[in-house]
C-alpha cells in the first residue's frame, strides 16, 4: 500500500498546494482508490505515474467544493483516456445529484459503468481483502472519515520444512496451503497448519478529512498504521480552527496519540502557511506525537507489509 498526496491545501488552490485529494495505491491489485477530488486533481495526476483508468473507487468525505469540484472533470477524462473498467463513487447524500447534474449539463458521456453510493455510518465497502468503514466527523456540513482495514492474510508456506521431509515443490504445495489435511502418495497424512507460517496482520489507514477534534476521529484512527488528519491551522489558532470547524496541528497529534496510532501525516494546510512553514507545523505535532510529518503535494508514504506475527 502506498499513499500519494495529490493536493494538501485547504479551501482553494494556492501556488504551493493544490486542494484536497489523496490516492491510495493497492500494489497487490494494481488499483487506485481516491479520497476526495478537489479542483485540479486531474492536473495533479499528470505529474505522477498514476493512471486515471486505474482508479476504481473514489471516496468523498463531504460536499464542500475544495473536495469535489475536480470530480466531473476527472470522470470525463478517465473515459477519454480509455478507461473502460467500472468505477464507484462513495459519498454523503447529495453526491449523486452533483455528479449526474454535472455530467448531464456538460453532455459528458462515459464509456464505463459509473456507480454512485450515498453512504451513512458503518461499513461502506468490503471485499476479500479490505473493509472500509465510515464515521461522521465534526464539520460544518455532513462529513465522513474513513478507516481502511486490510484483512489479515494467511501466513507463508514453510517450504524449508516441507523440503526437509522430502516433499518437493508441485501441485501438492497448493493443496497444503488450501486444505486442512493432505494425504501423500506414501500414505503419510499432513496436518497442513504445521506448514503454514503465522498470519500476516493487515494494515490500517485512517483518513480524517475536515473536522474539529472528536471521538469518532479517535475510533477511526485506533491502532492505525497511518493516520492522515487535517491540520488547517497552527496550534495558537485553536479558537479560529474551532470557529471554522477545523483542527490544529496539536489537536491532530492528540487524536493520533489517543488512538495509539503508529504514524501521523498532517494535510489540508491553510494557504496562510507556505512550505517553509512545514518545519514549524511538524514540530508542533511532534511535541505531542513524535512520529508526525506534514504532507506536501506529491509526497509518498509506503505502508509496508507487516512481518509475520509470533
Amino acid at each position: 500500500m502506498e499513499i500519494v498526496f495529490l493536493g494538501t491545501g485547504a479551501g482553494m488552490p494556492a501556488k504551493q498546494r493544490n486542494v484536497t485529494s489523496i490516492a491510495l495505491k493497492i500494489l497487490s491489485k494494481g488499483a487506485i482508490w481516491l479520497f476526495d477530488c478537489g479542483e485540479g486533481t486531474q492536473h495533479q495526476l499528470l505529474h505522477t505515474s498514476l493512471k486515471p483508468r486505474k482508479i476504481e473507487k473514489i471516496f468523498i468525505t463531504h460536499l464542500h467544493g475544495d473536495h469535489i469540484f475536480g470530480l466531473p472533470g476527472l470522470l470525463g477524462s478517465r473515459s477519454f483516456l480509455g478507461g473502460e473498467e467500472p468505477l464507484t463513487v462513495y459519498g454523503p447524500p447529495g453526491i449523486r445529484s452533483f455528479i449526474e447534474t454535472s455530467l448531464s449539463v456538460s453532455s459528458t458521456r462515459l464509456k464505463y459503468d459509473l456507480s454512485v453510493v450515498e453512504i451513512g455510518e458503518g461499513t461502506v465497502y468490503e471485499d476479500d481483502q479490505f473493509i472500509v468503514e465510515a464515521k461522521r466527523l465534526d464539520h460544518a456540513v455532513l462529513t465522513f472519515g474513513y478507516r481502511i482495514v486490510e484483512k489479515d492474510q494467511p501466513g507463508t508456506l514453510l517450504v524449508d520444512k516441507l523440503m526437509a521431509l522430502g516433499i518437493q515443490p508441485g501441485p501438492i504445495y497448493k493443496r497444503i496451503k488450501s486444505e486442512p489435511t493432505v494425504r501423500l502418495d506414501d500414505g503419510r497424512v499432513l496436518d497442513c497448519s504445521e506448514f503454514i507460517g503465522p498470519p500476516k496482520k493487515g494494515r490500517i489507514v485512517a483518513i480524517l478529512g475536515d473536522t474539529r477534534p472528536c471521538e469518532n476521529g479517535v475510533a477511526l484512527a485506533k491502532d492505525a498504521d497511518l493516520v492522515i488528519h487535517e491540520a488547517t491551522f497552527e496550534k495558537k489558532a485553536e479558537s479560529l480552527a474551532a470557529e471554522y470547524f477545523h483542527s490544529t496541528t496539536r489537536q491532530a497529534a492528540e487524536i493520533a496519540k489517543k488512538a495509539n496510532a503508529k504514524a501521523l501525516c498532517l494535510t489540508h494546510i491553510s494557504s496562510r502557511y507556505e512550505l517553509k512553514d512545514n518545519p514549524l507545523l511538524e514540530r508542533e505535532a511532534k511535541e505531542i506525537f513524535p512520529n508526525s510529518t506534514v504532507a506536501k503535494d506529491f509526497k509518498k508514504i509506503l505502508i509496508p507489509v507487516k512481518k509475520d506475527r509470533h
